[in-house]
């Protein structure tokens, strides 16, 4: 066996050099003569480069995304016989017809479908999947056979990284051609196609999803993937509110026999933003905006497995402190006890997500679908603010909480969402001390 230098091919007129995306073999491997050795990739396209020789390969000078000169050696193959590098060389253009067993192996094009002129040099019919690869070699069998980019792109594929060989072209041929006559696969040209990455996500104890987890992953991506999320933030001095509350959660225990939390406060003030500014309590069905004429205050709530629920206040906007209360308190003791009926969790159309709850001092809540807006509330924190009093500016001591606002940019502009949350933190903080429980 003689030692072969096999080097980088020409690959075009004016390409003077490539990057290697992969190897199809290792060291040690045996290769036949015309079998793939390695993919590369130049300016133009990405080509499947066959060995010139049969035999074992012995080294392999360069990696994957190494930058190769055409002509530069970069393996060592101990070939059977006297194979040499010069008598062969990689197809650069059109395929040939297969005469013998040493047919140069054509490479490999990227056809794509809004590029009409690279379309009328490589085939006579249009292609729907413009990320598919398709050699000129099975361009030239589709054609004879009349089969369309459509029918192609459905045959399955057994080649490398899922590409399209001449054998599974013969065998579907062969097998009838069972997609003939499918109805074209319509796709949206600006449709986001998500990437088949591929990540080491380590080693550890396996936890398997129950289903209301599958369910609230769902949601979220569904939620991330359809409203293009922008977050408004505001923060606002709850002093007033927290005196008023401190002073007037007994007293209100003691007469309606309920519990006094901030929760039905924080309602209250949304369900009166949510009137000012309606638009804020929609959805979006195709190209309409459904404007909502209950306002139902759904609340982010966690449960003891640690999943999230969000019962729903119905008709906030016209009850009571006492009736809100009332609510929030048995939503919340429905959730813990995990009691809460379908009609308990349905309906919402605004959400609220109190993550100071858990220390956080804001957030950036995911909009609760068919929403078109969420509001985050932080944590209640005392700290040193600057107040404007009778005798000027002074330093206090106040109770200070951020408000952060996710929207559907689609449908609420910065103008809506911003005048929104800052209603929100106005209703906060003029809250009347003098109110009467």
């Amino acid at each position: 066996m003689s030692k072969v230098e096999f080097k980088m091919p020409r690959l075009g007129e004016s390409i003077t050099e490539a990057a290697i995306i992969t190897w199809f073999k290792n060291v040690g491997d045996t290769i036949e003569e015309d079998e793939m050795l390695l993919e590369v990739a130049t300016d133009k396209v990405d080509s499947e480069v066959p060995s010139n020789v049969s035999g074992v390969v012995e080294e392999i000078l360069f990696e994957a995304n190494d930058v190769i000169k055409i002509g530069e050696t970069i393996a060592i193959i101990k070939a059977e016989g006297k194979g040499t590098t010069s008598k062969k060389k990689v197809a650069e253009s059109k395929p040939q017809p297969e005469t013998s067993k040493t047919k140069e192996k054509p490479k490999r094009t990227k056809v794509v479908r809004s590029d009409a002129v690279e379309m009328q040099k490589t085939a006579e019919f249009s292609v729907s999947n413009s990320n598919q690869f398709f050699s000129p070699l099975v361009i030239e069998i589709a054609k004879q056979h009349h089969i369309s980019f459509e029918e192609l792109a459905r045959i399955p594929a057994t080649g490398h990284e899922g590409r399209l060989r001449k054998s599974d072209v013969f065998q579907y041929i062969e097998d009838g051609r069972p997609y003939r006559f499918a109805q074209p696969m319509i796709k949206d040209p600006t449709a986001y196609r998500i990437p088949q990455l591929t990540f080491d996500k380590g080693k550890g104890k396996i936890v398997e999803m129950d289903r209301m987890r599958q369910m609230i992953a769902d949601h979220m991506v569904y939620s991330k993937h359809t409203s293009p999320h922008v977050t408004a933030y505001v923060e606002a001095d709850l002093t007033n509110m927290v005196q008023w509350r401190n002073a007037h959660k007994m007293p209100f225990q003691e007469k309606y026999g309920e519990r006094l939390t901030f929760t039905p406060l924080f309602v209250e003030a949304v369900a009166k933003a949510v009137k000012d500014f309606p638009n804020i309590n929609a959805s979006v069905d195709g190209k309409n905006i459904i404007v909502k004429e209950d306002i139902n205050i759904g609340m982010a709530t966690a449960l003891p497995s640690g999943n999230l629920i969000v019962p729903v206040v119905k008709n906030a906007d016209t009850k009571n402190l006492k009736t809100l209360a009332t609510e929030v308190n048995s939503l919340a003791n429905k959730a813990r006890e995990n009691k809460l009926e379908a009609d308990d969790i349905h309906g919402s159309t605004f959400t609220i997500s109190n993550v100071g709850t858990f220390g956080s001092i804001m957030g950036t809540p995911i909009i609760n679908q068919p929403e078109v807006a969420i509001l985050a509330l932080g944590i209640i924190k005392k700290r040193p603010e600057v107040i404007t009093t009778e005798k000027g500016d002074e330093i206090a001591i106040r109770s200070m909480m951020y408000l952060s606002l996710s929207f559907d940019h689609r449908v609420v502009d910065g103008f809506l969402g911003g005048s929104f949350v800052r209603r929100v933190a106005d209703y906060f903080e003029n809250f009347d001390v003098k109110r009467k429980i």
